[in-house]
């Protein structure tokens, strides 16, 4: 599951409007898509995972949390995203080590200044993403952060800093 702070900071750079039509690419639990379903209420977000029991957490999330705008569509990006409409923001959150064939997939489909907010948990993919997005710079603004989140576990009397994996945050809008 995507963290909290990730969630609120890539949710932000999404900028996802009330009526936003939202893929969420590699949804595993449904985290991202629940919270983007609240942010479009009038839209659609449709949630992209490969794995069967991440299909089954995210149907179950979006009951839990009651949004009823969430397509949970069991595939492997890019073969999942053949049919949708046309996206005003898109969050990746897993490619398969597939994102040139995904970028490709949804780059037509990709509204005119719609974001992508991909978040990258390896040099890999991050690199991925920025040469994808250098040689399409006719197509593409990106911009990149790096997030660390650290919190405080209590160990006995004291208060000790546990670190969790720093997380980069790249995101790109259609000129």
């Amino acid at each position: 599951m995507t963290k909290q702070e990730i969630r609120i900071l890539s949710l932000v750079k999404a900028r996802i409007k009330p009526d936003a039509v939202v893929y969420d690419i590699g949804a595993g639990t449904g985290s991202l898509s629940v919270e983007a379903a609240r942010l479009a209420p009038q839209g659609e977000v449709y949630a992209i995972e490969r794995n069967p029991s991440g299909i089954k957490l995210i149907r179950a999330n979006a009951a839990n949390f009651g949004v009823n705008n969430i397509k949970a569509i069991q595939a492997e990006a890019p073969e999942g995203l053949a049919n949708l409409p046309a996206a005003d923001a898109v969050l990746i959150g897993g490619t398969g080590s597939k994102l040139a064939e995904i970028m490709e997939t949804i780059t037509p489909k990709l509204k005119p200044e719609g974001r992508i907010v991909l978040n990258c948990i390896t040099i890999q993919t991050l690199m991925q993403c920025i040469d994808y997005m250098r040689s399409h710079s006719d197509e593409y603004i990106y911009e990149a952060i790096q997030v660390q989140v650290t919190r405080l576990q209590q160990v006995g009397t004291y208060d000790m800093a546990k670190a969790n994996n720093p997380i980069y945050i790249v995101t790109c809008w259609k000129k």
